[in-house]
């Protein structure tokens, strides 16, 4: 009888345990964004989304009065970026976004008047 209980919750054990793996393992579909998404997330953060069109035409008017930020890696951002643009790198991650907030807001200055633009 203890024997037959002994393999028993072996048995258990094993079963749970390659359910852990399995879940653990498992493939996860990312979600991707949808246009409807970036609208929201720019509206809850405060940001105004302009068109490419809107943005060419106020840096060839004013340049000076735009503050570029290229948020991409180091050497993506030595591979090609926008004249005058800053580099500043952080991961698309809402972790990073969060743990580089108070680095991003050092980064842009006092002077908030400016239009600022992240790719």
């Amino acid at each position: 009888m203890q024997n037959k209980k002994t393999i028993f919750l072996a048995a258990v054990a094993i079963f749970l345990t390659a359910i852990a793996v399995w879940y653990s393992q498992r493939p996860i579909k990312p979600l991707e964004a949808t246009w409807q998404d970036v609208l929201a997330e720019a509206e809850a953060g405060g940001y105004r989304i302009i068109t490419t069109e809107d943005l060419a035409d106020r840096y060839h008017k004013s340049p000076s009065a735009l503050l570029l930020i290229d948020t991409r890696q180091e050497w993506e951002y030595r591979t090609g970026h926008i004249e005058g643009a800053l580099n500043f790198p952080m991961e698309p991650t809402w972790w990073s976004r969060w743990r580089k907030a108070d680095e991003l807001n050092a980064f842009l200055g006092p002077d908030q008047d400016r239009i600022i633009v992240f790719y």
